[in-house]
Parts: C-alpha cells; structure tokens; sequence
C-alpha cells in the first residue's frame, strides 16, 4: 500500500521563519524574564510588557503552542531549556546568541539573487571586522563558546601538554578555559588583529594573562608560531571552503611537535550529506556573509588530516547532532 502523501511537512517548513520571529519577539519583550520573576499571568504580563492585552493573548498562545512556556495550574512557567537559558541575569543566559543571526534575515530571504549573482571573498564579512563589531560578535557567541570549551576540557585530556595553539579562538574560550583546567599549560589565540583586542578583554577579565597570549594575523595564510603539542580550531570550519581548511591542517601540521594533536571541532556533515541540518544550514550561511565557505562532511575533515601527515585520525561527537570533533596525531 502506497504511502499517503500531502503537504503538511512542506507548509511547515514554508513557514518556519514565523517560529524565529515569535522567539525574537518574546526575547525583545522580556517575555521569559518576567515570567520566571513573578509576571505569571497575561494580566500582569500586559503590565510588565506595556503591550495590549490582544497582543499578550498572541504571543502566549504561539509561545504555548512552541513549547516555549507551559501552563502550571493557572499560572504560565517556562519549559526547562528557557528557564535555563532564556531568563536574563541567569549564569547561562544565551538571549544574545539566539539573536545571533537575526540581523541575516533578510539576506536570507534574497539568497536566490546571491546565488544569481555571486558577491564572495576568502573571509567574506570576516575582512570587514573592526574591534567594536569583534566585541559585538563574541558577545552573542562568547556564552555558547565557554559552555562547548568545558565540554571539550571534560573530555579531551591535555594534561601532558604545555603549549595550546588556538586558531580563531576569538573570545579565547577554549585557551582561557584549558589553562584554568590544565595548571601546566599556556596558550596562544591567533585571530585576526581587530579580533584579539575583544580576545584580551576575556583573558583579563578571566584573570590568565599570565597563561594566554594572542597573536593578530589571518591564519589562512603564513606559518604558526611554532613548536607547540596540541592546536585546537573550533567553532569555524564552515567560514572556509575545503583549500583554505587543508591547507590550515598541513600548517598546523608542521607547527607541531612530534607526538602532538590537533582537533578541529565543527559543525560537519555526514558522509551522505543527508544532515545535521544545522551543519548543511551554517554552509549555507556563508553565502549570506560572502565568503568562500560551505558544509563538510566528517569523510572530508578526515582526508584533510590524512593528506597533511596526521594518524590515528577519528572523528567524534562533541556535541551530538551539532559539532562534531576530527582529532589527529603527528607521528
């Protein structure tokens, strides 16, 4: 029997932008914040908001119906991920990130006209960074960064290492947080200049200035300071197309030491390209930033590795369904 077919799927995915725009909303309003802090009813909801009462009944109703808020007697309660990360003032608080690309929308919505007439670079918007949009990027994804560079120090042991090559570390999650973890190591963002200048506000205000140094300069191109035993590139792969990314490996590579290791922990592609969407959907990103960019699969990162001298390659789950880490050893 042939498998009934309509077009519930299709219309959901047609109109899935209208789920972004009610969380942005929600986020703009302070709807999850005043929830957590007592404003439990749309009546005082009206008032902590100063929205009508019409527009209250909307977005609670699309906010219920998204499992963004839940109904406890007759009072409204976040669900868990919301409380946990979507009330201001709380220690995870990632309102920042999940606006992140909301300034994208509309280059988006014109992606068949990028495609159409294409308007690209090596690094794309990442050429035109200055130390205030630098600081403003790494606010929106500091949060999310610090929270994946515990996951990695939990679970990757660097305790016989001394010296981290960080490569586009940006906020220096990853330095900052494996030197505090691993008392014998020190570590080296290399970022580009306008970037580093945000890094080191991190690294002072995480008190390792002692430990973590930076370095600005395009680390596509020239060669890494050199010898160090473990170089981490995190959280950047999809920015660059499959070139740019062999040829970071093979100089990586040569900086180091004999016996060291190099993650690169990214959103990859399965070997079949059938997914995770949020991996196919950061390589897509890249044609609204103008850059070079696009999705790799897990087989690709291996080969990269294998072309620039590295055994014992694997590729892991970091975070299952979203980053994935290739890891390989210099002989």
């Amino acid at each position: 029997m042939n498998k009934r077919v309509d077009t519930t799927r299709l219309q959901e995915m047609a109109r899935a932008y209208t789920a972004s725009a009610v969380l942005y909303t929600a986020l703009d309003v302070g709807l999850f914040t005043h929830v957590s802090n007592g404003s439990n009813t749309e009546t005082a909801l009206v008032e902590a908001t100063g929205l009508r009462s019409v527009d209250v009944d909307r977005l609670v109703s699309c906010a219920l119906s998204l499992e963004l808020l839940d109904w406890e007697g007759d009072h409204l309660v976040n669900t868990l991920d919301v409380e946990a990360y979507l009330v201001e003032g709380k220690a995870r608080y990632a309102g920042a990130w999940m606006m992140f690309t909301r300034a994208d929308v509309v280059g988006w919505f014109d992606m068949t006209q990028k495609m159409r007439v294409p308007d690209s670079t090596k690094l794309g918007m990442y050429q035109e960074l200055t130390v205030e949009s630098a600081r403003k990027y790494h606010r929106a994804t500091s949060s999310i960064g610090f929270g994946a560079a515990r996951r990695f120090v939990k679970t990757v042991d660097l305790s016989a290492r001394r010296h981290l090559l960080d490569l586009g570390g940006g906020s220096g999650a990853y330095s900052i947080t494996a030197v505090e973890h691993f008392q014998e190591l020190r570590a080296t963002v290399l970022d580009l200049p306008p970037v580093v200048i945000a890094t080191q506000e991190y690294i002072a205000d995480a008190g390792v200035q002692d430990r973590v140094e930076t370095l600005g300069a395009d680390f596509t191109v020239g060669e890494f300071p050199a010898p160090v035993d473990v170089v981490v590139m995190a959280s950047n792969l999809p920015i660059y197309d499959g070139e740019v990314i062999g040829g970071v490996v093979s100089r990586a590579f040569r900086a180091l030491e004999s016996g060291g290791e190099m993650h690169l922990i990214g959103e990859m592609l399965n070997d079949s390209r059938k997914g995770p969407v949020d991996a196919a959907m950061w390589g897509m990103n890249e044609l609204i930033c103008g850059s070079e960019g696009r999705a790799h699969t897990r087989a690709e990162c291996q080969e990269y590795f294998a072309s620039a001298g590295f055994v014992d390659i694997e590729v892991i789950d970091f975070v299952p369904g979203i980053l994935a880490r290739c890891v390989g050893r210099k002989p």
